[in-house]
């Protein structure tokens, strides 16, 4: 079992992470033997849904930097990935509810939210979750979004959302950008896709984090979440 986790700090219960009104983290260059796999974690986004403030949207993307076009439409999930948002409620770093979501042929699975005891990196799917749900994975031609228990989801390619001057922060870094970033910078990754797995899911499915976490905001209740994908070697 191949494992790569990403951890994500801490998101409050009203979807705001000190302040700003999305927790986001972006990852597009990892070590060799991460890099261009089909478990490479590119991004996490989580924040409150616009049009429903008791939801929480959560958005793992895979496989970064895809070119738009040929190789986007042959990008495809891995059967032998699984993706798992783990959710830490009482601030002790380990996970206390955690959602899973794995290919099967044209379709998405999605097990969650569950509340678990077992920590650690080494994971099999929750066949036995209260929670399942599924969804046809979407294509470049044809999207398809599933509605099930107040939850939403969808599996498929999306333009990356991640803005990075990479050309800008290189030079930054070596010493030769002394004026720092420039506003507006150039965003390289413009015109690159991932492979997007998204839900929508109400906050009182992912149970009740503790206060007192966040020192910017004391008596938020707030959520520690990261992403961990694991590929069957």
């Amino acid at each position: 079992m191949t494992t790569k986790s990403k951890f994500i700090a801490f998101c409050g219960s009203i979807g705001v992470l000190v302040l700003a009104f999305i927790l986001m983290s972006g990852d597009h260059n990892d070590s060799p033997s991460v890099s261009g796999t089909t478990y490479d974690i590119a991004d996490f986004f989580a924040f409150r849904a616009p049009a429903s403030p008791d939801n929480m949207v959560l958005v793992v993307n895979l496989q970064g930097l895809l070119a738009p076009g040929r190789p986007t439409n042959e990008a495809a999930f891995d059967e032998n990935v699984l993706t798992e948002i783990n959710i830490d409620l009482d601030n002790d770093q380990l996970e206390d509810v955690r959602i899973q979501a794995i290919r099967h042929a044209d379709t998405m699975y999605f097990f969650g939210p569950f509340y678990t005891n077992t920590a650690g990196a080494t994971r099999a799917v929750n066949t036995e979750a209260a929670l399942q749900n599924k969804v046809q994975i979407s294509t470049v031609d044809e999207v398809f979004i599933e509605n099930n228990d107040g939850m939403k989801f969808f599996a498929g390619p999306r333009d990356d959302a991640f803005f990075f001057d990479r050309a800008r922060f290189d030079a930054y870094m070596a010493g030769s950008a002394a004026t720092g970033f420039n506003n507006p910078g150039t965003d390289n990754y413009a015109g690159k896709n991932v492979l997007s797995i998204v839900m929508e899911i109400p906050k009182s499915m992912l149970g009740n984090p503790v206060s007192g976490v966040n020192p910017w905001a004391p008596n938020t209740p707030t959520y520690g979440m990261w992403v961990t994908t694991s590929r069957r070697d």
